[in-house]
């Protein structure tokens, strides 16, 4: 009798055996501090279904890539017991995962999730640069009276990453402003995307040899991925975002990943395919050896 296997691509056993898997996914439903429209939690079922439809031959650089392993975890429970119980629980899942060898992918949930993978990631790496792919600074150190919050997301990450390189950013506060400035934080913003030719080159200057990748969906433009809880106008598409993964991957080691803030839309796929679609890309670009642009 045929069955469906419930893991990230559909993958047999033999490509998501943990044991012998390069890659874990770790699913992470959570969205307890959402402020705007919650439904983030749902984002990483929705994912995981919708990659079991993508076509494992990456036609870009015309190979297959699940063949390194990609290993689904159970997904971890919320913590009702309050946001920084959750930031444990998240370092204690991501951490085995890191000690056990692999390179960790989350699926969010909300970016309150990401400053835990970090830390989880930075116990194993040194000199750990962290990219964030988002409309949103997220630098409060606190937001409705939360330090972990995903509106404080990389403010928490600041106390495990050496450097920091937000690219996309479009929307942020007075007060995460003056912080950009005083910590000498420069975004890449979204403007300078649509408009610069050597934007590429100029994140990809700034990171270190290992990179954590942290994308939030909403810094595509809204045409792209709807499915988010804070859409921002303005945003990147599809080949400015991979342009830029492929740009890091043939330059630097991406050392752990997270894709957060998908926000399934009743009636329609078109986020979570794109998530979806992007972490394979992620792990392919990562796998090909590609050289540097």
């Amino acid at each position: 009798m045929e069955t469906l296997a419930n893991n990230f691509l559909g993958l047999e056993a033999e490509f998501s055996d943990y044991a012998t898997a390069r890659y874990a996914i770790l699913p992470i439903p959570y969205d307890a501090t959402t402020s705007y429209r919650p439904g983030a939690r749902f984002g990483p079922s929705a994912v995981i279904a919708a990659s079991e439809h993508l076509e494992m031959f990456d036609e870009e650089l015309a190979g297959e890539f699940h063949g390194c392993g990609i290993a689904t975890l159970e997904a971890l429970a919320p913590n009702a017991a309050g946001p920084q119980a959750m930031h444990a629980n998240v370092f204690e899942y991501a951490s085995r995962v890191v000690q056990d060898g692999k390179v960790p992918i989350a699926l969010g949930g909300e970016h309150g999730v990401t400053p835990a993978l970090v830390r989880a990631v930075a116990l194993k790496h040194e000199k750990l640069s962290v990219l964030q792919l988002d409309a949103h600074a997220d630098l409060r150190d606190s937001y409705e009276g939360a330090r972990y919050s995903h509106a404080t997301a990389m403010r928490r990450v600041l106390e495990y990453a050496d450097v920091l390189v937000p690219v996309g950013i479009r929307s942020y506060s007075a007060e995460e402003a003056r912080f950009m400035r005083e910590r000498g934080i420069t975004p890449i913003s979204a403007r300078r995307c649509h408009t610069s030719a050597d934007w590429v080159g100029a994140v990809v200057d700034r990171l270190t040899d290992n990179v954590y990748v942290t994308i939030d969906i909403d810094v595509f433009d809204p045409a792209y991925a709807p499915g988010t809880g804070t859409p921002e106008p303005g945003g990147l598409d599809w080949h400015q975002v991979t342009d830029l993964l492929r740009g890091v991957a043939s330059e630097r080691t991406i050392v752990g990943a997270d894709v957060v803030e998908v926000m399934p839309v009743p009636g329609q796929s078109v986020t979570e395919f794109l998530a979806a679609r992007l972490v394979y890309k992620l792990i392919c670009y990562s796998e090909a050896g590609l050289p540097p642009f």
